[in-house]
């Protein structure tokens, strides 16, 4: 739907593009339409009316109210992208919004596992189906780097547990295909023996009810294994992305497949890693990251 307090036409038109061509997340639309909602309500002008100086005038607003720069920075994102679409449009001749600079945000490193810590949360086996989810939910986060909005849309059928590979819908609704290493296959192998419905448009991981998880559900469930295995509730999907990020960068040292392997489309966004072809980035993955190595054949072994 589009935003029913949004009155302005044009906005109203830029949030359904969003929605429907963008396939934009309601989390996002609901972030786009608070951010445009206040700008329309700061300027003092009719939003196509706006000049280079209007926009100027409503960052400076926003700092005087105290808004941090990160805040200040997602705001102009969003008046910023309303402008490229009126433009694309031929609704005005120029962005207003294109010349005016935002603070700078001083980056913080993400907070990483150490690979001891990674070691503890997958020791000990999975004896509940729960268990079990859980089990290859963590695999999926950690040896795949998948999103948690990436990994609640999964399918049954987005794994080829055969081929070792899962279809995941990034931002932008982007597709990539995400290695899955040995230990990732059998966790998801064991799950799916608990699985109620194994029908290809399936959700993979479910709840009460046997309905798709949530989101939500996903971040409890992480804190409570965080708690148990590792003394503190500290576990989040975004640590475990981090995590799977900075092991396989010190391992392979090959920046440009860990943007592959994460579907970061800058790798300016990769490059915050760097302080801690297709078979060419299945082959870094399987020879560097610490889920990918499989142990040497037990049937070997026992001759």
């Amino acid at each position: 739907m589009a935003t029913p307090d949004i009155t302005v036409p044009e906005v109203a038109q830029f949030l359904d593009h969003l929605r429907v061509e963008r396939r934009y997340s309601t989390h996002t639309l609901t972030g786009y339409t608070r951010e445009l909602k206040r700008f329309i309500e700061l300027i003092d002008v009719a939003p196509l009316d706006c000049r280079p100086h209007h926009v100027t005038a409503f960052v400076a607003k926003l700092r005087h109210a105290g808004l941090s720069a990160k805040s200040i920075q997602r705001a102009l994102s969003a008046v910023r992208s309303f402008y490229q679409y009126c433009q694309r449009r031929g609704l005005i001749a120029a962005n207003p919004a294109s010349v005016t600079k935002a603070p700078k945000v001083k980056r913080r490193l993400p907070t990483v596992l150490d690979t001891d810590q990674a070691a503890q949360l997958f020791s000990g086996d999975a004896e509940t189906p729960i268990e079990t989810r859980d089990r290859a939910m963590l695999e999926l986060f950690y040896g795949a780097g998948i999103r948690l909005a990436e990994l609640v849309q999964l399918n049954v059928g987005s794994v080829d547990l055969n081929s070792g590979f899962a279809t995941v819908t990034g931002k932008g609704n982007k597709i990539r295909q995400a290695p899955l290493g040995r230990y990732c296959v059998s966790a998801v192998e064991a799950w799916l023996q608990h699985h109620a419905h194994r029908h290809p448009e399936s959700p993979l991981f479910t709840g009460r009810g046997n309905r798709r998880i949530s989101a939500r559900t996903v971040q409890q469930r992480l804190k409570k294994i965080a708690e148990r295995k590792l003394g503190n509730d500290s576990l989040h999907p975004h640590m475990l992305r981090h995590s799977f990020a900075t092991h396989m960068l010190e391992s392979s040292g090959d920046l440009r497949a860990v943007q592959e392997l994460l579907g970061h489309s800058d790798i300016a966004t990769t490059q915050i890693y760097t302080h801690l072809d297709f078979q060419h980035l299945a082959g870094v993955y399987d020879s560097a990251h610490p889920r990918a190595h499989a142990k040497k054949d037990e049937d070997h072994e026992s001759h």
